[in-house]
């Protein structure tokens, strides 16, 4: 009989708060109403459950096991599953391989969903690949087991900077009263032409908590992502297109904190109905185009406070 190694006593007695595995890819497929097509991803799941004091070690195996069968059992069904329901039904199942878990996780992450897109003015069609992801965890208190699920999506969009174009604004202005031109006419050019700024490329990700009964459409939330930075961007543009996003985006100019609150608005205006205490993560990551570094806005909150700060 084969010795079961992980459940003995460790030489060093002391608990670990996560134990698991990461880089996880698996084929998932997910299930929508009969009038669209199923969604094909491959995500990369990480899960974790925590370990007593008193345990050498997880039975590792266990973990990717779980997460293959919980697959294997939803496409057999003909029920509709979101990556948040995929992800709370693999918290369910670690509890039951890893008894000794008072602490269940999983992280899972999509770099491949997949929208049709139109260019904004020869509507050129193409495809918009988005990062979606879904996070579940599980505790048991008092015999009780306790559990949340989040769902959300990061998008890439263009922000143009305020600041660098007030500056240009105010050398455009000394420039024409240089040469000639009264107050009047200064105001009329100004409104003719858009003035430059540099630009970065927005990052935008949204987590939303997801209560049971509770369908939150993952399209939903990647809008409110793009439509909170100075502009979109697309995979094809012709010229016309290209043009209409320059413009756009620099009437349209947004620093990095600018885009955070714009998101928080509009997940508050969006999501009426989820309840108080559901918690909400919003971050904006702007790559830098004349610095090294970038530039980082986040809030992590509940709806009651985000809905409190905005009366």
């Amino acid at each position: 009989m084969l010795c079961d190694v992980q459940s003995k006593e460790p030489d060093i007695k002391v608990s670990l708060t996560r134990v698991g595995v990461t880089n996880l890819k698996k084929l998932v497929k997910i299930k929508r109403d009969p009038t669209k097509r199923d969604v094909v991803l491959v995500p990369t799941f990480e899960v974790f459950v925590d370990l007593p004091s008193n345990q050498k070690g997880i039975h590792m195996s266990r973990s990717p096991e779980v997460i293959g069968e919980v697959i294997e059992r939803i496409l057999s069904e003909e029920e509709i599953y979101g990556v948040e329901d995929l992800s709370i039904e693999i918290v369910k199942r670690l509890f039951e391989k890893h008894e000794y878990a008072n602490r269940a996780e999983v992280f899972l992450v999509s770099d491949d969903y997949i929208m049709e897109e139109k260019s904004p003015v020869t509507h050129k069609k193409s495809q918009e690949v988005c990062k979606i992801m879904a996070r579940a965890y599980g505790v048991k208190e008092d015999g009780n087991l306790i559990m949340k699920k989040m769902v959300g999506a990061e998008v890439v969009g263009m922000t143009a900077c305020p600041c660098a174009q007030d500056l240009l604004t105010q050398n455009a202005i000394t420039e024409l009263k240089n040469n000639g031109f009264n107050d009047e006419e200064i105001v009329k050019i100004l409104d003719s032409v858009t003035i430059a700024t540099h630009n970065q490329r927005g990052i935008g990700t949204i987590m939303v908590e997801v209560p049971d009964n509770y369908d939150i459409g993952i399209s939903k939330i990647i809008d409110i992502i793009k439509s909170s930075m100075s502009g979109e961007v697309y995979e094809l543009l012709k010229r016309t297109d290209e043009a209409y996003v320059v413009e756009y985006a620099h009437k349209n100019p947004k620093f990095v904190e600018d885009c955070a609150r714009e998101m928080i608005k509009r997940v508050v205006d969006e999501f009426t109905e989820l309840p108080g205490d559901a918690e909400v993560l919003i971050r904006q990551v702007n790559k830098e185009s004349i610095h090294r570094h970038d530039a980082f806005a986040e809030r992590f909150s509940t709806m009651e406070e985000l809905r409190n700060e905005l009366i």
